[in-house]
């Protein structure tokens, strides 16, 4: 059985939790020990991340390398295009969600409902970012044939319910 280093709150282990119930694989996921950014937990995986994925003697940690990963050991359903050109476009959208609009995103998380960052100090600047970045994200969606969801589209979902909170603060 695969077991999934993770914690609830973390966007990058949704968008793995997203794959692995496209892909209807069975997994336990369980807490990083001493958790997350601990010196236990960096025992089991030296980079730290979340989620980490250990399948046998495997242990593979970023959303990214162990959704490909998984996409290579359980190819149904494909949540990668046939063709080279739209895998390439795909995989950018991932990337740049990754690395550009969830980092964005990020910044703002302290002024979600319920967090302790007080609503006055919100900071307009880094909101603008985020819609630029989601400008920037229209912009490359487009067409890519034969998909449905695809490992480009799995951090999207959970993205923009932090964004629908982050309207009602």
């Amino acid at each position: 059985m695969l077991r999934v280093y993770a914690i609830p709150v973390s966007l990058y282990c949704a968008k793995l939790r997203i794959v692995l119930r496209h892909k209807e694989l069975t997994w336990e996921e369980i807490p990083p020990p001493g958790g997350y950014g601990s010196a236990a937990y960096k025992d089991h995986v030296p980079s730290g991340n979340l989620p980490a994925l250990v399948d046998g003697d495997l242990l593979i940690a970023d959303s990214e390398a162990i959704a490909e990963y998984l996409e290579e050991r359980h190819p149904v359903p494909a949540m990668l295009p046939s063709d080279a050109a739209d895998r390439a476009r795909v995989r950018e959208r991932g990337r740049f969600h990754d690395t550009r609009l969830e980092p964005a995103l990020r910044a703002l998380f302290p002024f979600l409902p319920g967090r302790s960052a007080p609503p006055e100090s919100f900071p307009d600047a880094q909101a603008d970012q985020v819609s630029t970045r989601l400008e920037q994200l229209s912009q490359m969606l487009g067409p890519v044939a034969g998909e449905a969801l695809s490992l480009g589209d799995c951090g999207h979902p959970i993205t923009f319910a932090w964004l629908d909170a982050l309207q009602k603060r």
